[in-house]
């Protein structure tokens, strides 16, 4: 578990520089440049992301229940996960009218796909990386609303084709995942 609680530090902890210290990235961008401080982030995203990839691994092979979820919770939380691909889609397709009226849907996805999860998993190494995600989520989420209504930030106007768009790719990559990839990368099945 230590392992897994480091790798969430470091990869949490990376994605909430602008949280927790506003400015700080504009220093860095305006002392060594834009594509250093990316290459910086990303080398220690990877880090962290590595880290609770390995440390819960390691937590699974020694599972501590908490809860035992309902058959129903479970069956619920691939329409979370469905609904959090979408959301996710909508970030980088552009103009359609999730990203025009939430501005983040990346975050709205995350806060989905974990909330899910907490519902269909009772595990402490579940509770420890979902929960520590939906928290992260639920911060971001907030912080990032407020400082677009600060700056007067306004997301481009949504289109149909960009509605369509955002759902065929989020729809195509849940599918792709929850029913070619999740039993090979996680090594549970969704759907059991």
């Amino acid at each position: 578990m230590p392992i897994l609680i480091a790798g969430l530090v470091v990869f949490l902890g990376m994605h909430s520089v602008h949280m927790l210290a506003p400015g700080f990235r504009e220093r860095m961008v305006a002392r060594i440049g834009l594509w250093p401080w990316k290459g910086i982030h990303s080398i220690v995203s990877i880090i962290g992301l590595v880290l609770i990839v390995v440390g819960f691994g390691m937590a699974r092979a020694q599972p501590h229940l908490l809860y035992t979820p309902l058959l129903v919770l479970r069956e619920l939380n691939a329409l979370f996960t469905l609904a959090a691909f979408v959301l996710v889609a909508a970030a980088y397709v552009p103009r359609n009218h999730l990203k025009q009226k939430l501005g983040h849907p990346m975050l709205l996805g995350v806060k989905l796909w974990a909330f899910g999860h907490l519902l269909a998993t009772g595990y402490l190494h579940d509770v420890v990386l979902f929960g520590a995600f939906l928290v992260w989520a639920i911060a971001d989420f907030a912080v990032s609303r407020r400082r677009d209504r600060r700056a007067g930030t306004h997301y481009a106007q949504g289109s149909l084709f960009g509605d369509a768009l955002t759902a065929t790719a989020g729809i195509a990559g849940w599918a792709i995942f929850a029913f070619l990839l999740h039993q090979r990368l996680i090594g549970t099945n969704p759907f059991i």
